[in-house]
């Protein structure tokens, strides 16, 4: 292989992209490499915890996406990156970052993925993870409260003033640019099957770009 093989994952906040991104990776283990657009929010630690809490982490400028795309493709040419270490309690980038060796197979997830255009032309295959904004939003409530220490309250207004708004803006158009769309995600046991023979056909060298 000339370059290694980018399958690109996108989907509303609580759709069910990461469980299905995450249940390839457990699968295929040290054969494939995956990366969240989560590591890649910018860091703004020129501000206060107070403003960083306030800001819309729901729109592309909330990415550093220039460092994303330039990751993936030294990732392609088989280069190793350091790739960030984001804290969404702190919400900031870490000092510390994660070397990531060069795999035939990366799997790259997050919300906004086929929104810029230089990014989608580098995935081989986009997948697009779709379910219903009811099971999304409860989905992301018992995300934020359980793992982010969020009360009710902020998750319920930042769905309401961002993630809504934003979701509807930028990552439903987004969709359009799907290769496959996939209903309800990682519990989707017939796409990930058939995302499983791909990508056992890329690591076994049968697949044709």
């Amino acid at each position: 292989m000339s370059e290694a093989f980018v399958i690109g994952i996108a989907g509303g906040t609580g759709s069910g992209k990461t469980t299905l991104a995450r249940r390839l990776k457990e699968d295929f283990d040290d054969d494939v490499i995956l990366l969240c657009q989560d590591y890649y929010y910018k860091s703004n630690n020129d501000l206060p915890f107070e403003e960083r809490v306030k800001l819309n982490y729901d729109h592309p400028n909330s990415f550093d996406t220039a460092l994303m795309i330039e990751q993936i493709k030294k990732l392609k040419a088989f280069k190793e990156i350091e790739r960030p270490v984001y804290s969404f309690v702190e919400h900031r980038r870490l000092e510390e970052t994660v070397k990531e060796q060069p795999k035939k197979v990366i799997i790259i997830e997050g919300i906004l993925l086929f929104e810029n255009q230089e990014l989608v032309d580098l995935m081989d295959i986009k997948i697009f993870v779709d379910t219903d904004a009811d099971i999304r939003f409860i989905r992301r409530l018992e995300r934020d409260t359980k793992e982010r220490g969020r009360s009710i309250d902020s998750v319920i207004n930042q769905y309401l003033n961002t993630v809504r708004p934003m979701h509807e803006a930028f990552i439903e158009p987004s969709k359009k640019r799907a290769d496959i769309i996939v209903p309800e995600g990682g519990m989707n046991h017939a796409a990930f099957s058939m995302i499983q023979d791909k990508i056992n056909s890329i690591i076994n060298g049968s697949a044709k770009k």
